[in-house]
Protein backbone atom coordinates (compact mmCIF):
# COMPACT_ATOMS: atom_id res chain seq x y z
CA UNK A 1 0.00 0.00 0.00
CA UNK A 2 1.24 3.45 -0.79
CA UNK A 3 1.20 6.01 1.92
CA UNK A 4 1.41 9.41 0.34
CA UNK A 5 0.07 11.72 -2.30
CA UNK A 6 0.88 10.79 -5.85
CA UNK A 7 3.16 13.79 -6.27
CA UNK A 8 5.33 13.10 -3.25
CA UNK A 9 5.17 9.37 -2.74
CA UNK A 10 8.28 7.24 -3.25
CA UNK A 11 8.78 3.50 -2.85
CA UNK A 12 12.27 2.28 -2.00
CA UNK A 13 14.02 -0.94 -2.84
CA UNK A 14 13.42 -2.05 0.73
CA UNK A 15 9.69 -1.80 0.20
CA UNK A 16 9.37 1.20 2.49
CA UNK A 17 6.64 3.44 1.14
CA UNK A 18 6.05 6.82 2.72
CA UNK A 19 4.80 10.20 1.67
CA UNK A 20 8.31 11.65 1.29
CA UNK A 21 10.44 8.59 0.74
CA UNK A 22 12.84 6.53 2.79
CA UNK A 23 14.55 9.48 4.46
CA UNK A 24 11.22 10.32 6.12
CA UNK A 25 10.51 6.80 7.41
CA UNK A 26 11.43 5.00 10.59
CA UNK A 27 12.39 1.43 9.75
CA UNK A 28 9.70 -1.10 10.53
CA UNK A 29 10.23 -4.63 11.88
CA UNK A 30 13.29 -3.64 13.91
CA UNK A 31 11.89 -4.41 17.37
CA UNK A 32 10.15 -7.47 18.76
CA UNK A 33 8.65 -7.92 22.21
CA UNK A 34 12.04 -8.38 23.91
CA UNK A 35 13.77 -5.44 22.26
CA UNK A 36 10.83 -3.12 22.83
CA UNK A 37 10.50 -4.18 26.46
CA UNK A 38 14.20 -3.65 27.17
CA UNK A 39 14.20 -0.24 25.46
CA UNK A 40 11.25 0.86 27.59
CA UNK A 41 12.44 -0.59 30.92
CA UNK A 42 15.91 0.93 30.59
CA UNK A 43 14.38 4.38 31.14
CA UNK A 44 13.18 3.32 34.60
CA UNK A 45 16.84 2.93 35.70
CA UNK A 46 16.07 0.31 38.38
CA UNK A 47 19.35 0.62 40.27
CA UNK A 48 19.13 4.43 40.28
CA UNK A 49 15.64 4.15 41.78
CA UNK A 50 16.62 1.60 44.44
CA UNK A 51 19.84 3.39 45.38
CA UNK A 52 18.64 6.96 44.92
CA UNK A 53 14.89 7.52 44.87
CA UNK A 54 13.93 5.09 47.61
CA UNK A 55 16.42 6.26 50.28
CA UNK A 56 15.59 9.89 49.42
CA UNK A 57 11.87 9.27 49.86
CA UNK A 58 12.43 7.51 53.20
CA UNK A 59 14.69 10.33 54.38
CA UNK A 60 12.72 13.34 53.18
CA UNK A 61 9.16 12.17 53.77
CA UNK A 62 9.70 9.79 56.69
CA UNK A 63 7.10 7.34 55.36
CA UNK A 64 7.81 3.68 56.11
CA UNK A 65 5.06 2.46 53.77
CA UNK A 66 6.89 3.39 50.58
CA UNK A 67 6.67 -0.22 49.27
CA UNK A 68 2.89 0.04 49.46
CA UNK A 69 3.02 3.27 47.44
CA UNK A 70 4.63 1.37 44.57
CA UNK A 71 1.73 -1.10 44.67
CA UNK A 72 -0.82 1.74 44.68
CA UNK A 73 0.91 3.54 41.82
CA UNK A 74 1.16 0.29 39.89
CA UNK A 75 -2.62 -0.07 40.16
CA UNK A 76 -3.18 3.53 39.03
CA UNK A 77 -0.87 3.10 36.04
CA UNK A 78 -2.52 -0.18 35.04
CA UNK A 79 -5.83 1.72 35.00
CA UNK A 80 -4.12 4.30 32.80
CA UNK A 81 -2.63 1.60 30.60
CA UNK A 82 -5.98 -0.05 29.81
CA UNK A 83 -7.22 2.90 27.78
CA UNK A 84 -3.74 3.92 26.61
CA UNK A 85 -3.09 0.43 25.26
CA UNK A 86 -6.41 0.35 23.43
CA UNK A 87 -5.55 3.71 21.87
CA UNK A 88 -2.25 2.26 20.68
CA UNK A 89 -4.17 -0.27 18.58
CA UNK A 90 -5.74 2.58 16.60
CA UNK A 91 -2.89 5.13 16.41
CA UNK A 92 0.65 4.21 15.36
CA UNK A 93 2.79 7.32 15.55
CA UNK A 94 6.24 8.05 16.99
CA UNK A 95 4.62 11.15 18.52
CA UNK A 96 2.75 8.87 20.97
CA UNK A 97 1.36 11.21 23.65
CA UNK A 98 0.72 14.17 21.41
CA UNK A 99 -0.65 11.96 18.62
CA UNK A 100 -3.15 10.39 21.02
CA UNK A 101 -4.13 13.75 22.47
CA UNK A 102 -4.56 15.18 18.96
CA UNK A 103 -6.89 12.36 17.99
CA UNK A 104 -9.00 12.76 21.10
CA UNK A 105 -8.90 16.44 22.03
CA UNK A 106 -8.07 18.07 18.71
CA UNK A 107 -5.02 19.22 16.79
CA UNK A 108 -4.46 22.40 18.79
CA UNK A 109 -4.34 20.43 22.05
CA UNK A 110 -1.99 18.01 20.30
CA UNK A 111 0.38 20.83 19.39
CA UNK A 112 0.47 21.91 23.05
CA UNK A 113 1.10 18.34 24.16
CA UNK A 114 3.89 17.93 21.60
CA UNK A 115 5.94 20.78 23.01
CA UNK A 116 5.28 19.65 26.60
CA UNK A 117 6.51 16.15 25.70
CA UNK A 118 9.60 17.53 23.98
CA UNK A 119 10.50 19.71 26.97
CA UNK A 120 9.66 17.05 29.58
CA UNK A 121 11.64 14.18 28.06
CA UNK A 122 14.55 16.47 27.24
CA UNK A 123 14.60 17.64 30.85
CA UNK A 124 14.60 14.10 32.24
CA UNK A 125 17.38 13.03 29.90
CA UNK A 126 19.59 16.05 30.51
CA UNK A 127 19.09 15.95 34.28
CA UNK A 128 20.71 12.54 34.55
CA UNK A 129 23.99 13.92 33.17
CA UNK A 130 24.52 15.84 36.41
CA UNK A 131 24.32 12.86 38.75
CA UNK A 132 26.09 10.64 36.18
CA UNK A 133 29.04 13.00 35.96
CA UNK A 134 29.28 13.31 39.72
CA UNK A 135 29.21 9.53 40.26
CA UNK A 136 31.81 8.85 37.55
CA UNK A 137 34.14 11.55 38.91
CA UNK A 138 33.76 9.94 42.35
CA UNK A 139 34.66 6.50 40.97
CA UNK A 140 37.70 7.91 39.19
CA UNK A 141 38.83 9.60 42.39
CA UNK A 142 38.34 6.46 44.49
CA UNK A 143 39.80 3.83 42.18
CA UNK A 144 42.10 5.72 39.80
CA UNK A 145 43.08 8.57 42.15
CA UNK A 146 42.25 11.05 39.39
CA UNK A 147 40.24 14.16 40.20
CA UNK A 148 38.12 15.49 37.34
CA UNK A 149 35.18 17.86 37.23
CA UNK A 150 31.77 16.19 36.96
CA UNK A 151 31.14 17.87 33.62
CA UNK A 152 34.00 16.03 31.87
CA UNK A 153 32.49 12.52 32.14
CA UNK A 154 29.07 14.09 31.54
CA UNK A 155 30.18 15.53 28.21
CA UNK A 156 31.94 12.28 27.24
CA UNK A 157 28.74 10.35 27.96
CA UNK A 158 26.80 12.94 25.98
CA UNK A 159 28.97 12.30 22.93
CA UNK A 160 28.65 8.51 23.24
CA UNK A 161 24.86 8.70 23.66
CA UNK A 162 24.66 10.99 20.63
CA UNK A 163 26.68 8.53 18.54
CA UNK A 164 24.54 5.57 19.61
CA UNK A 165 21.43 7.57 18.74
CA UNK A 166 22.48 7.37 15.07
CA UNK A 167 22.59 3.58 15.09
CA UNK A 168 19.80 1.14 14.33
CA UNK A 169 17.24 0.99 17.12
CA UNK A 170 17.75 -2.77 17.52
CA UNK A 171 21.46 -2.17 18.25
CA UNK A 172 20.45 0.35 20.90
CA UNK A 173 18.05 -2.22 22.33
CA UNK A 174 20.89 -4.73 22.73
CA UNK A 175 23.06 -2.18 24.55
CA UNK A 176 20.19 -1.24 26.83
CA UNK A 177 19.25 -4.86 27.37
CA UNK A 178 22.66 -5.96 28.58
CA UNK A 179 22.96 -3.05 31.00
CA UNK A 180 19.40 -3.51 32.29
CA UNK A 181 19.64 -7.25 32.87
CA UNK A 182 22.86 -6.95 34.86
CA UNK A 183 21.35 -4.16 36.99
CA UNK A 184 18.27 -6.19 37.77
CA UNK A 185 20.30 -9.29 38.68
CA UNK A 186 22.39 -7.34 41.19
CA UNK A 187 19.34 -5.78 42.82
CA UNK A 188 17.68 -9.19 43.06
CA UNK A 189 20.83 -10.56 44.73
CA UNK A 190 20.55 -7.77 47.31
CA UNK A 191 16.85 -8.52 47.82
CA UNK A 192 17.62 -12.19 48.49
CA UNK A 193 20.49 -11.27 50.83
CA UNK A 194 18.30 -8.83 52.77
CA UNK A 195 15.51 -11.38 53.15
CA UNK A 196 18.03 -14.03 54.19
CA UNK A 197 19.70 -11.72 56.71
CA UNK A 198 17.05 -9.33 58.04
CA UNK A 199 17.52 -6.78 60.80
CA UNK A 200 16.41 -7.53 64.35
CA UNK A 201 12.73 -7.11 63.46
CA UNK A 202 12.88 -10.03 61.05
CA UNK A 203 10.81 -10.43 57.87
CA UNK A 204 8.32 -7.79 58.88
CA UNK A 205 5.51 -6.85 56.47
CA UNK A 206 4.88 -3.65 58.39
CA UNK A 207 5.82 -1.56 55.32
CA UNK A 208 2.68 -2.85 53.56
CA UNK A 209 0.40 -1.79 56.40
CA UNK A 210 -1.95 1.03 55.23
CA UNK A 211 -1.40 2.71 58.61
CA UNK A 212 2.15 3.54 57.50
CA UNK A 213 0.77 5.95 54.89
CA UNK A 214 -0.69 8.39 57.37
CA UNK A 215 0.54 11.97 57.52
CA UNK A 216 0.86 15.01 55.30
CA UNK A 217 3.81 13.68 53.31
CA UNK A 218 1.99 10.95 51.39
CA UNK A 219 1.15 13.16 48.41
CA UNK A 220 4.73 14.30 48.06
CA UNK A 221 5.97 10.73 48.46
CA UNK A 222 3.73 9.77 45.55
CA UNK A 223 5.48 12.44 43.48
CA UNK A 224 8.87 10.92 44.31
CA UNK A 225 7.73 7.39 43.55
CA UNK A 226 5.82 7.95 40.31
CA UNK A 227 8.99 9.27 38.69
CA UNK A 228 10.37 5.75 39.10
CA UNK A 229 7.75 4.43 36.66
CA UNK A 230 8.47 6.93 33.90
CA UNK A 231 9.49 4.91 30.87
CA UNK A 232 6.75 2.31 30.48
CA UNK A 233 4.57 4.86 28.65
CA UNK A 234 7.23 5.18 25.95
CA UNK A 235 6.30 1.93 24.19
CA UNK A 236 4.01 3.62 21.59
CA UNK A 237 6.93 5.88 20.57
CA UNK A 238 8.46 2.81 18.89
CA UNK A 239 5.19 1.65 17.27
CA UNK A 240 6.37 2.47 13.74
CA UNK A 241 9.48 0.36 14.28
CA UNK A 242 7.72 -2.84 15.33
CA UNK A 243 6.23 -5.50 13.11
CA UNK A 244 2.86 -5.76 14.90
CA UNK A 245 2.35 -2.55 16.88
CA UNK A 246 -1.29 -3.32 17.68
CA UNK A 247 -0.10 -6.46 19.52
CA UNK A 248 3.39 -5.67 20.78
CA UNK A 249 2.83 -2.16 22.16
CA UNK A 250 -0.04 -3.07 24.55
CA UNK A 251 1.73 -6.26 25.58
CA UNK A 252 4.96 -4.44 26.44
CA UNK A 253 3.18 -1.67 28.34
CA UNK A 254 1.40 -4.08 30.65
CA UNK A 255 4.50 -6.24 31.13
CA UNK A 256 6.51 -3.12 31.93
CA UNK A 257 4.17 -1.47 34.43
CA UNK A 258 3.35 -4.74 36.21
CA UNK A 259 6.99 -5.81 36.30
CA UNK A 260 8.20 -2.42 37.52
CA UNK A 261 5.53 -2.25 40.26
CA UNK A 262 6.38 -5.70 41.62
CA UNK A 263 10.14 -5.23 41.30
CA UNK A 264 10.18 -1.86 43.07
CA UNK A 265 7.70 -2.90 45.76
CA UNK A 266 9.78 -5.99 46.62
CA UNK A 267 13.10 -4.15 46.47
CA UNK A 268 11.80 -1.30 48.61
CA UNK A 269 10.44 -3.81 51.11
CA UNK A 270 13.88 -5.49 51.12
CA UNK A 271 15.39 -2.16 52.18
CA UNK A 272 12.99 -1.98 55.13
CA UNK A 273 13.80 -5.58 56.05
CA UNK A 274 17.56 -4.99 55.87
CA UNK A 275 17.43 -1.80 57.96
CA UNK A 276 14.38 -2.68 60.07
CA UNK A 277 11.00 -0.95 59.62
CA UNK A 278 11.49 1.12 62.78
CA UNK A 279 15.00 2.16 61.71
CA UNK A 280 14.74 2.55 57.93
CA UNK A 281 13.92 6.28 58.02
CA UNK A 282 16.79 7.01 60.40
CA UNK A 283 19.23 4.96 58.35
CA UNK A 284 18.14 6.72 55.15
CA UNK A 285 18.63 10.13 56.76
CA UNK A 286 22.07 9.14 57.94
CA UNK A 287 23.31 7.32 54.82
CA UNK A 288 21.34 9.20 52.13
CA UNK A 289 22.23 7.81 48.68
CA UNK A 290 24.80 5.51 50.30
CA UNK A 291 22.11 3.51 52.08
CA UNK A 292 21.91 0.62 49.60
CA UNK A 293 25.69 0.35 49.35
CA UNK A 294 26.19 0.24 53.12
CA UNK A 295 23.54 -2.49 53.40
CA UNK A 296 25.13 -4.57 50.64
CA UNK A 297 28.65 -4.19 52.02
CA UNK A 298 27.64 -5.66 55.37
CA UNK A 299 25.91 -8.62 53.71
CA UNK A 300 27.64 -9.23 50.38
CA UNK A 301 31.09 -7.71 50.86
CA UNK A 302 33.14 -4.90 49.40
CA UNK A 303 33.70 -6.49 45.97
CA UNK A 304 29.98 -6.81 45.31
CA UNK A 305 29.44 -3.23 46.48
CA UNK A 306 32.17 -1.98 44.14
CA UNK A 307 30.47 -3.72 41.21
CA UNK A 308 27.18 -2.20 42.32
CA UNK A 309 28.72 1.27 42.21
CA UNK A 310 29.87 0.68 38.63
CA UNK A 311 26.47 -0.69 37.58
CA UNK A 312 24.83 2.31 39.22
CA UNK A 313 26.69 4.42 36.65
CA UNK A 314 25.97 2.15 33.66
CA UNK A 315 22.29 2.07 34.65
CA UNK A 316 22.18 5.85 34.48
CA UNK A 317 23.85 5.67 31.07
CA UNK A 318 21.16 3.25 29.88
CA UNK A 319 18.44 5.62 31.08
CA UNK A 320 20.08 8.54 29.26
CA UNK A 321 20.24 6.55 26.03
CA UNK A 322 16.63 5.43 26.38
CA UNK A 323 15.35 8.98 26.92
CA UNK A 324 17.57 10.21 24.08
CA UNK A 325 15.92 7.75 21.69
CA UNK A 326 12.46 8.89 22.78
CA UNK A 327 13.28 12.59 22.37
CA UNK A 328 14.74 11.94 18.92
CA UNK A 329 11.53 10.21 17.83
CA UNK A 330 9.28 12.94 19.19
CA UNK A 331 11.44 15.44 17.31
CA UNK A 332 11.14 13.35 14.15
CA UNK A 333 7.36 13.12 14.43
CA UNK A 334 7.03 16.86 15.05
CA UNK A 335 9.30 17.66 12.09
CA UNK A 336 7.33 15.32 9.84
CA UNK A 337 4.09 17.11 10.71
CA UNK A 338 5.38 20.68 10.57
CA UNK A 339 5.50 21.40 14.31
CA UNK A 340 9.27 21.70 13.95
CA UNK A 341 11.27 22.54 10.81
CA UNK A 342 10.96 19.80 8.20
CA UNK A 343 14.67 18.98 8.49
CA UNK A 344 13.97 17.28 11.81
CA UNK A 345 11.55 14.89 10.14
CA UNK A 346 14.36 13.01 8.42
CA UNK A 347 16.00 9.68 9.17
CA UNK A 348 19.53 8.57 8.36
CA UNK A 349 19.79 6.43 5.27
CA UNK A 350 21.92 3.63 6.71
CA UNK A 351 20.17 3.00 10.02
CA UNK A 352 16.74 4.53 9.60
CA UNK A 353 17.24 6.33 12.94
CA UNK A 354 15.91 9.87 13.38
CA UNK A 355 19.36 11.39 12.96
CA UNK A 356 18.49 15.08 12.93
CA UNK A 357 16.30 14.62 15.98
CA UNK A 358 19.19 12.89 17.69
CA UNK A 359 21.48 15.80 16.82
CA UNK A 360 19.01 18.31 18.24
CA UNK A 361 18.73 16.44 21.54
CA UNK A 362 22.52 16.16 21.78
CA UNK A 363 22.91 19.89 21.12
CA UNK A 364 20.30 20.82 23.74
CA UNK A 365 21.96 18.57 26.31
CA UNK A 366 25.42 19.97 25.50
CA UNK A 367 24.26 23.55 25.97
CA UNK A 368 22.54 22.88 29.31
CA UNK A 369 25.42 20.79 30.72
CA UNK A 370 27.87 23.49 29.64
CA UNK A 371 25.84 26.22 31.34
CA UNK A 372 25.75 24.27 34.61
CA UNK A 373 29.48 23.49 34.28
CA UNK A 374 30.28 27.19 33.90
CA UNK A 375 28.15 27.96 36.95
CA UNK A 376 30.07 25.39 39.01
CA UNK A 377 32.89 26.99 40.95
CA UNK A 378 33.31 24.14 43.44
CA UNK A 379 36.31 21.78 43.67
CA UNK A 380 36.40 18.50 41.77
CA UNK A 381 34.60 15.72 43.61
CA UNK A 382 32.40 18.14 45.53
CA UNK A 383 28.60 17.64 45.18
CA UNK A 384 28.16 21.27 44.22
CA UNK A 385 24.82 22.93 43.82
CA UNK A 386 24.96 23.02 39.99
CA UNK A 387 25.37 19.21 39.89
CA UNK A 388 22.53 18.54 42.29
CA UNK A 389 20.34 21.20 40.72
CA UNK A 390 20.84 19.84 37.21
CA UNK A 391 19.54 16.47 38.38
CA UNK A 392 16.73 17.54 40.72
CA UNK A 393 15.48 20.53 38.78
CA UNK A 394 15.37 18.85 35.39
CA UNK A 395 14.16 15.50 36.72
CA UNK A 396 11.16 17.00 38.49
CA UNK A 397 10.30 19.32 35.61
CA UNK A 398 10.25 16.27 33.35
CA UNK A 399 8.23 14.14 35.76
CA UNK A 400 5.57 16.86 36.11
CA UNK A 401 5.28 17.11 32.33
CA UNK A 402 4.88 13.35 31.89
CA UNK A 403 2.25 13.11 34.66
CA UNK A 404 0.20 15.86 32.99
CA UNK A 405 0.60 14.18 29.59
CA UNK A 406 -0.67 10.89 31.01
CA UNK A 407 -3.69 12.63 32.52
CA UNK A 408 -4.45 14.39 29.22
CA UNK A 409 -3.99 11.14 27.30
CA UNK A 410 -6.52 9.43 29.59
CA UNK A 411 -9.07 12.17 28.87
CA UNK A 412 -8.30 11.92 25.15
CA UNK A 413 -9.08 8.18 25.20
CA UNK A 414 -12.58 8.99 26.45
CA UNK A 415 -13.08 11.68 23.81
CA UNK A 416 -11.62 9.53 21.01
CA UNK A 417 -14.04 6.63 21.46
CA UNK A 418 -17.01 8.78 22.40
CA UNK A 419 -16.69 10.81 19.18
CA UNK A 420 -16.67 7.60 17.16
CA UNK A 421 -19.80 6.24 18.77
CA UNK A 422 -17.87 3.49 20.53
CA UNK A 423 -18.50 4.64 24.12
CA UNK A 424 -20.80 1.70 24.83
CA UNK A 425 -18.45 -0.92 23.43
CA UNK A 426 -15.49 0.62 25.24
CA UNK A 427 -17.35 1.57 28.42
CA UNK A 428 -15.06 -0.20 30.89
CA UNK A 429 -11.97 1.28 29.25
CA UNK A 430 -13.48 4.74 29.46
CA UNK A 431 -14.22 4.24 33.15
CA UNK A 432 -10.66 3.13 33.90
CA UNK A 433 -9.33 6.08 31.90
CA UNK A 434 -11.49 8.49 33.90
CA UNK A 435 -10.26 7.01 37.19
CA UNK A 436 -6.65 7.19 36.00
CA UNK A 437 -7.05 10.81 34.87
CA UNK A 438 -8.48 11.81 38.26
CA UNK A 439 -5.68 10.04 40.17
CA UNK A 440 -2.95 11.49 37.93
CA UNK A 441 -4.34 15.02 38.26
CA UNK A 442 -4.27 14.64 42.06
CA UNK A 443 -0.62 13.57 41.88
CA UNK A 444 0.14 16.47 39.53
CA UNK A 445 -1.50 18.84 42.00
CA UNK A 446 0.68 17.56 44.84
CA UNK A 447 3.73 17.82 42.58
CA UNK A 448 3.11 21.50 41.91
CA UNK A 449 2.12 22.20 45.53
CA UNK A 450 5.23 20.57 46.97
CA UNK A 451 7.71 21.43 44.22
CA UNK A 452 9.92 23.22 46.72
CA UNK A 453 10.31 19.97 48.67
CA UNK A 454 10.99 17.95 45.52
CA UNK A 455 13.83 20.24 44.40
CA UNK A 456 15.17 21.00 47.87
CA UNK A 457 14.31 24.70 47.79
CA UNK A 458 12.86 26.79 50.60
CA UNK A 459 9.08 27.27 50.82
CA UNK A 460 9.41 30.92 49.76
CA UNK A 461 11.80 30.20 46.90
CA UNK A 462 10.87 31.44 43.43
CA UNK A 463 11.92 28.02 42.14
CA UNK A 464 8.68 26.56 43.49
CA UNK A 465 6.79 28.32 40.68
CA UNK A 466 9.50 29.12 38.12
CA UNK A 467 10.46 25.48 37.48
CA UNK A 468 6.93 24.05 37.07
CA UNK A 469 6.20 27.22 35.10
CA UNK A 470 8.50 25.88 32.38
CA UNK A 471 5.96 23.15 31.63
CA UNK A 472 3.14 25.72 31.60
CA UNK A 473 5.16 27.92 29.26
CA UNK A 474 5.74 24.97 26.90
CA UNK A 475 2.02 24.19 26.92
CA UNK A 476 1.04 27.79 26.16
CA UNK A 477 3.65 28.09 23.41
CA UNK A 478 2.44 24.85 21.83
CA UNK A 479 -1.20 25.91 21.97
CA UNK A 480 -0.33 29.26 20.37
CA UNK A 481 1.53 27.43 17.61
CA UNK A 482 -1.49 25.20 17.08
CA UNK A 483 -3.84 28.17 16.85
CA UNK A 484 -1.55 29.93 14.38
CA UNK A 485 -1.41 26.81 12.22
CA UNK A 486 -5.19 26.53 12.31
CA UNK A 487 -5.58 30.06 10.98
CA UNK A 488 -2.65 30.18 8.57
CA UNK A 489 -2.22 26.56 7.42
CA UNK A 490 -5.42 24.63 8.17
CA UNK A 491 -4.32 21.60 6.16
CA UNK A 492 -1.12 21.28 8.21
CA UNK A 493 -3.14 21.81 11.40
CA UNK A 494 -5.49 18.98 10.43
CA UNK A 495 -2.52 16.61 9.98
CA UNK A 496 -1.17 17.05 13.53
CA UNK A 497 -0.97 13.63 15.16
CA UNK A 498 -1.85 11.68 12.01
CA UNK A 499 1.71 10.92 10.85
CA UNK A 500 1.81 8.93 7.62
CA UNK A 501 -1.89 8.22 7.92
CA UNK A 502 -2.60 11.80 6.81
CA UNK A 503 -0.93 11.12 3.51
CA UNK A 504 -2.78 7.85 2.96
CA UNK A 505 -5.98 9.84 3.41
CA UNK A 506 -4.77 12.49 0.95
CA UNK A 507 -4.05 9.86 -1.68
CA UNK A 508 -7.40 8.19 -1.14
CA UNK A 509 -9.12 11.54 -1.64
CA UNK A 510 -7.20 12.17 -4.86
CA UNK A 511 -7.97 8.72 -6.20
CA UNK A 512 -11.68 9.03 -5.40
Amino acid sequence: MTTGSSSANRTTADGISTYLGQERALRADRLGTGGLLLSVLAATAPLMVVAGVMPTTFAVMGIVGQPLLFVVLGAVLILFGIGYAEMSRHVHNAGAFYAYISRGLGSTAGAGAALVALVAYNAMQVGIYGIFGFEVSGLLSTYAHVDVGWWIPALVALAVVGALGWLKVDINARVLGVLLVVEVILVVIFDVAAIGDPAREGLSLHAFNPDTLGGAGVGTALCFCIAAFVGFEQAPVYAEETSRPHVLVPRVMFLAVAGVAVFFAVSCWALTVAAGPSQVVGVARKESAGMLFSLTESRLGGAFTDVLHVLFVTGMFAAMLSFHNVVARYTFAMGREGLLPRAFGRTTGASGAPGTGSLLQTAVAAVIVTVFAIADDGPAGDPTEPVLHLFTWCGNIGALGVILLMAAASVSVIAFFARRGAAGAQAWRLITSALAAAALLVIAGYTVKDFDVLVGAGPDSALSWVLPGIILLALVAGLVQGLLLRSRAPEAHARIGLGNEAFRLEEAAQDA
